[in-house]
């Protein structure tokens, strides 16, 4: 074959997953543009991809696994492209997010930060940078973090969206991040998530003191068949659970949190205030 590049799956995890492609793709019998056809994208970007010189997104290992008929399975792309990002996720979170995509419901709680479905990209740019600059991931890392929540963020913007429940430490809101233009752009965007017809959001005030009923930030999905996921994390460990014992627990208190918290026009009224710079 003219111009084969030979491959060496060995030298990294993209290396990997770009040979694998390659396998799938000839014992198919198929060449590049015949995949590419089946796949619906280019026969260049699956080129980039076979080769390492581009890394796989979530999105285009989701057309794998349609092309190749391996979706939800154990040869699933889409489950080698978290496996992949494994490295630079918490534990439990690969898993936590290949569900994500597909809930019925998601139940958000966040301090310190906006979470990371209501960021704008200008806002997560300034997260990734300073994690940059303090030496904890590599400006390839960042620019994949960026790249991933971006998909993370379209995989919710389907035929029939989910509910989505926002709920935030005010610490959120008022921690600056990246300046005042960042910020307005930020709180905007919150703003206008909270007028969206499948969502809720809600700040957990300062006030509500020892009532505030989670002291982590936690994730809970509910599935098409109404059972329910958590992943809760610290600053250096995730934990991803499927028992009810342990997980209904945790979406109690998410509700009891909900009573607790102001009403979603209130949580509008206060993030407007901030934008005109009252305290």
């Amino acid at each position: 074959m003219v111009n084969r590049k030979e491959l060496e799956p060995e030298s990294s995890p993209r290396a990997a997953y770009g040979a694998r492609v390659r396998t799938w793709r000839e014992n198919r019998g198929w060449n590049q543009e015949g995949l590419a056809h089946a796949a619906g994208c280019s026969s260049q970007h699956i080129s980039a991809v076979e080769t390492a010189r581009k890394p796989p997104t979530l999105r285009f290992s989701r057309k794998l696994d349609y092309a190749f008929g391996t979706a939800n399975t154990e040869h699933s792309f889409e489950r080698e492209f978290y496996e992949l990002r494994r490295g630079s996720l918490l534990e439990g979170f690969p898993e936590y997010l290949r569900h994500e995509g597909r809930a019925a419901e998601i139940r958000v709680f966040e301090i310190g930060i906006i979470p990371g479905l209501l960021q704008t990209p200008e806002y997560a740019q300034v997260l990734a940078n300073s994690a940059v600059r303090r030496g904890s991931i590599t400006s390839e890392q960042a620019e994949e973090r960026l790249a991933f929540l971006a998909e993370r963020q379209a995989s919710l913007v389907r035929e029939h969206p989910p509910m989505l429940f926002v709920t935030m430490d005010e610490s959120c809101i008022r921690r600056s991040v990246g300046g005042p233009a960042v910020m307005e752009a930020q709180l905007a965007r919150l703003v206008e998530f909270a007028g969206m017809p499948n969502t809720q959001l809600q700040v957990a005030p300062f006030a509500m003191g020892e009532r505030r009923t989670l002291n982590l930030p936690v994730n809970l999905l509910t599935l098409a068949d109404r059972s329910v996921i958590a992943y809760a994390e610290s600053q250096a460990q995730g934990h991803l659970d499927r028992e009810s014992v342990s997980v209904l627990p945790l979406l109690t208190a998410y509700h009891q949190l909900q009573v607790e918290a102001m009403s979603q026009a209130d949580t509008v009224a206060m993030i407007n205030e901030l934008r005109k710079g009252t305290p």
